[in-house]
């Protein structure tokens, strides 16, 4: 009996281990397995992918002269930065973009009132939901009384947040026309000037708007109930999902929540003048819109005056990569383009900042047009100054140096400033990166000041200014050229 009795205990004791030995190994290899979880911790930081035009959740905002990302959703993410003992790092970008740069491992986390659906669990994990929020239409004051319900809105259109739960919603809504766009501000805007009829919002950022301005209001009708906001994270990744769950039950969920709402709507409520507090957004717009473009032209013109002379070249091979890359670059899109150089550089290990991924891209795209434009500079130099250089003993190559270039390059000049004119204007591309060219920042504008128009027709005027003044510059640079060969 006390042997039979020694040997259930045994057995006891040696199965307990093994499951004790099981769990352990468990533990190790989902640690060893989660590269997210490993990098985190690697760098001391947590990099945290936003868009914040999306009060009170996430938006921008200015203390002490500085511009700040804040909302309940951004005190959150200090909170799980704080329990995981790392740095908090934030880039913000485009909505869209915002699962590209988790996947490609750009960001460790998104958060940014993202929830789980079926299609997106196919491709990145999700936390536990730490806020559950109504979707509701937003709409006009002035047509309170005429959308009530939901079948009030047949025949009529509807915005809603592109790749968003909200555009899912409102495409449910039968015989409306939905249009998807990618900012809440965009929204707001087309709803004032009658575009839309109504647009499908949380139900927090709506009140945010009417809270704001007169002209929006909620209407009566009755959706479905969101299935609440989550933290996205790469695919596989159980050590990360494990800790920010436990951080989101323990230190987020209830009071501090709470709180961090509270606090972010008292900072949305804040009054101040307008350009008192949004003129640093312009100003740093401009600069950066300025930058992009100057670096834009002069490295593209520097691989445009590379790929006109091979275009030109009597060697077969380099004839045809400068056609294949001037073709290939022209026919396909700018966006596509910035696209491609942001996420493909980080899925060769390369993470690259938004702005260098920007310059990159717009020199890229620059260099082809230049190409075109130095190419028919060369050829509109008449060929008797080559054969007058060849005869003097130059070489092919002191020919296309000392004669042939420099009278090309004065020919195309003026080409070359309407294109830094039109690199100026294309720049606004890069915004969807989070480039905080002057695009980006009226969109920051629009969504913090709840003022979807007046942004934009400061953001026309100063790129009107910029424009027309460096058309005038090259206009006076061109008759001083003019007027020295002349007198030369």
């Amino acid at each position: 009996m006390i042997k039979k009795i020694f040997s259930i205990m045994l057995l006891v004791v040696v199965l307990g281990s093994a499951l004790v030995t099981g769990i352990s190994t468990l533990g190790v290899d989902a640690a060893t397995t989660d590269p997210t979880w490993q990098r985190v911790k690697r760098s001391g930081e947590l990099v945290v992918g936003t868009s914040a035009d999306y009060a009170p959740y996430e938006f921008h905002t200015t203390e002490h002269g500085k511009d700040k990302i804040v909302g309940f959703d951004m005190s959150m993410a200090k909170e799980i930065a704080k329990q995981l003992h790392v740095k908090l790092v934030i880039k913000e970008m485009s909505f869209d973009a915002l699962l590209g740069s988790v996947m490609t491992g750009k960001v460790d986390v998104v958060i940014a009132g993202m929830t789980n659906t079926p299609e997106r669990a196919a491709q990145v994990d999700f936390s536990v939901p730490y806020f559950t929020d109504d979707n509701v239409v937003m709409i006009r004051q002035a047509d309170k009384k005429k959308f009530q319900t939901v079948a009030s809105f047949k025949g009529h259109k509807l915005a809603a947040q592109v790749a968003s739960t909200q555009y899912d919603e409102a495409q449910k809504i039968d015989d409306t026309t939905v249009t998807a766009l990618k900012k809440i501000p965009d929204m707001a805007t087309q709803l004032t000037q009658k575009k839309v009829d109504g647009v499908v919002v949380a139900s927090t950022t709506a009140e945010s708007y009417v809270a704001q301005s007169n002209q929006f209001a909620i209407s009566d009708a009755k959706l479905s109930r969101a299935q609440g906001s989550t933290i996205v994270m790469p695919k596989n990744s159980p050590v990360l999902k494990a800790k920010i769950n436990q951080v989101i039950k323990q230190h987020v969920i209830g009071k501090p929540f709470e709180q961090w709402k509270k606090q972010a709507i008292q900072i949305m409520n804040k009054k101040e003048g307008f350009f008192q507090k949004y003129w640093p957004y312009f100003v740093q717009g401009t600069v950066y819109t300025l930058g992009l473009a100057a670096v834009g032209v002069f490295f593209g013109a520097v691989f445009g005056t590379l790929l006109a002379l091979m275009k030109l070249s009597s060697f077969w091979l380099f004839k045809v990569i400068a056609n294949v890359y001037i073709e290939f670059v022209r026919g396909t899109p700018l966006l596509i383009q910035v696209f491609i150089v942001f996420f493909g550089t980080q899925v060769i290990g390369l993470n690259i900042a938004g702005f260098l991924a920007g310059a990159i891209a717009m020199s890229i795209n620059s260099a082809a047009y230049v190409a075109e434009i130095i190419r028919s500079g060369i050829n509109s130099v008449a060929a008797g100054q080559t054969e007058a250089a060849r005869s003097l003993g130059l070489s092919k190559k002191q020919t296309m140096r000392f004669v042939i270039l420099p009278q090309a390059i004065k020919n195309i000049l003026p080409a070359l400033g309407n294109e830094f004119v039109t690199v100026i204007k294309e720049g606004s591309v890069v915004s969807v990166i989070g480039v905080g060219e002057l695009t980006f920042q009226t969109s920051l504008v629009q969504g913090t000041s709840f003022k979807p128009f007046v942004p934009l027709l400061i953001a026309a005027l100063i790129y009107f200014i910029l424009t027309f003044g460096l058309s005038r510059i090259l206009g006076l640079f061109e008759r001083r050229m003019a007027q020295s060969e002349r007198q030369g």
